[in-house]
């Protein structure tokens, strides 16, 4: 399983520094249940659920989105939740 940063993500944020609002809130949004017992103690996806999630949205376990995608999800995540 690859659960790697996507590629550019910091150098996005450099230029676009209030991205990293919407994208640690849909992080916490997709935490693992008690993610505090499992190494490496981070609030990060279950690895069965990071794998569905990259193979439905690119057709490979092990895809990486890129930075553009990355925070275009995690804009689309806020918005969708604040419009219910």
């Amino acid at each position: 399983m690859s659960r790697r940063i996507p590629k550019g993500l910091a150098q996005h944020l450099m230029r676009h520094p209030l991205d990293v609002v919407p994208l640690l809130r849909s992080a916490w949004t997709l935490r693992r249940t008690k993610w505090w017992a499992y190494a490496p103690f981070l609030p990060l996806p279950g690895p069965t659920y990071w794998e569905f999630r990259m193979n439905t949205a690119y057709g490979e376990s092990d895809a990486v989105p890129s930075a553009h995608e990355a925070v275009e999800a995690a804009r689309w995540t806020i918005r969708s939740r604040t419009a219910r």
